[in-house]
Formats: structure tokens, C-alpha cells, sequence
């Protein structure tokens, strides 16, 4: 009976471990709005979040999760805590494209 008590609780724990694992968001922080940022990452408010925002709106993409530390109150311990949350990719060509084609249309062609 000890055997299969011990067994059951090696399996819950390990559960326990694995699903902690598991359970940490990720988040584009190429596309991902404020509100996200601020959910997402660990040591991240509003006011940090939409400082991410703004950077990224001024100087374009992040090209890694280094770059995060250029935000004024974002150090590079902060990026460690938060390594495994953040996912660096550009919005696709698509989405670019998009943008750019619509832009050009007046009211008039695209009705």
C-alpha cells in the first residue's frame, strides 16, 4: 500500500511541476499591445508596457530581447526574468503589405 501511496504522490508532484512549466504565457513584444505586455511579463506595469509601446512605435521592431533593456525602467535583469515569456518576430509581409496598399485607396475605391 506505501508503494502505490509513494507512487501517486511522486506522479501528482511531478504534475504539479510540469503543468508550472506549462503555464507561462508568451508574448510578442513586436505586436503585442500594453495591456498584454503588462499581464504578461513579470516587473512590467502600464507605464513600463506602454514605454515598450512607444519605443517600438518609434524605432521600429525589436530585433531581440536585449533590445527590451533600451526602454527607459527596463534593465537587463528584468529581460532575464521574462526570457522564456518573450517571442521576437516582425508582423508578417502580409500585414505590411496590407497597410501599405490600403493606405493609397480613397473612400471612393473602396466602396
Amino acid at each position: 500500500m506505501n508503494t502505490i501511496k509513494s507512487l501517486f504522490s511522486t506522479l501528482l508532484l511531478s504534475l504539479m511541476l510540469a503543468g508550472a512549466a506549462f503555464a507561462a504565457e508568451k508574448v510578442n513584444i513586436n505586436t503585442a499591445d500594453a495591456a498584454t505586455l503588462d499581464r504578461v511579463l513579470l516587473n512590467v506595469g502600464p507605464s513600463k508596457a506602454e514605454a515598450i509601446v512607444a519605443h517600438r512605435k518609434t524605432n521600429g521592431p525589436f530585433r531581440s530581447p536585449e533590445q527590451l533593456a533600451e526602454v527607459k525602467g527596463i534593465g537587463l535583469r528584468t529581460v532575464e526574468q521574462n526570457r522564456e515569456r518573450i517571442v521576437v518576430s516582425s508582423p508578417g509581409p502580409a500585414k505590411a503589405a496590407g497597410a501599405a496598399a490600403g493606405a493609397g485607396r480613397t473612400a471612393a475605391q473602396t466602396r
